[in-house]
């Protein structure tokens, strides 16, 4: 695990609410704190939708909202004249995406071992900050799997031009 402080808050919020770039995100839980506080649970509900529409979304192999999904409702909710109180966001690598770092570190994780390959972002009166998070199904002192996670949050900021010290 380790905790990114962003050094632009500006041009990162412009990046996550404005840009596709944390699109392919899931989103496991957030909140939203401006003249109320906006809680949003990430799990989808299949039963909302149409058996044609379950099968057309791929909701059989998803459990949560992708950020692509929601980030329209939050940009609602965060843009204006004030700045939010805070906000956080729980993000989780896409099951596609976590089976892409697991092939390119010839890691010995399944996906099935792994809970979430997680991206905690948060905000308040002190900045904004990133902290990645690994949950896995079982057991292991292996940290292989954490460290290669947090280098690919690494790799993804700097690719992005997203400024951060650790």
């Amino acid at each position: 695990m380790i905790s990114l402080r962003i050094e632009d808050t500006k041009s990162f919020m412009n990046k996550l609410l404005l840009q596709q770039i944390f699109d392919p995100f899931h989103v496991v839980e957030g909140s939203i704190t401006t003249y109320n506080t906006f809680h949003i649970d990430g799990h989808l509900e299949p039963d909302y939708y149409t058996p044609e529409e379950q099968v057309a979304l791929n909701l059989s192999a998803r459990r949560f909202s992708r950020w692509q999904d929601l980030r329209p409702f939050c940009l609602e909710l965060i843009k204006g004249k004030h700045t939010p109180l805070n906000f956080r966001f729980t993000f989780q690598l896409s099951p596609e995406n976590t089976e892409k770092l697991l092939a390119q570190t010839e890691s010995s994780f399944s996906l099935s071992d792994i809970g979430g390959l997680i991206l905690n972002i948060r905000y308040d009166f002190a900045g904004l900050t990133c902290t990645t998070a690994l949950s896995l199904n079982l057991f292991t002192m292996d940290k292989s799997l954490e460290h290669a996670w947090d280098q690919m949050v690494q790799k993804f900021f700097l690719k992005q031009e997203i400024a951060f010290h650790l």
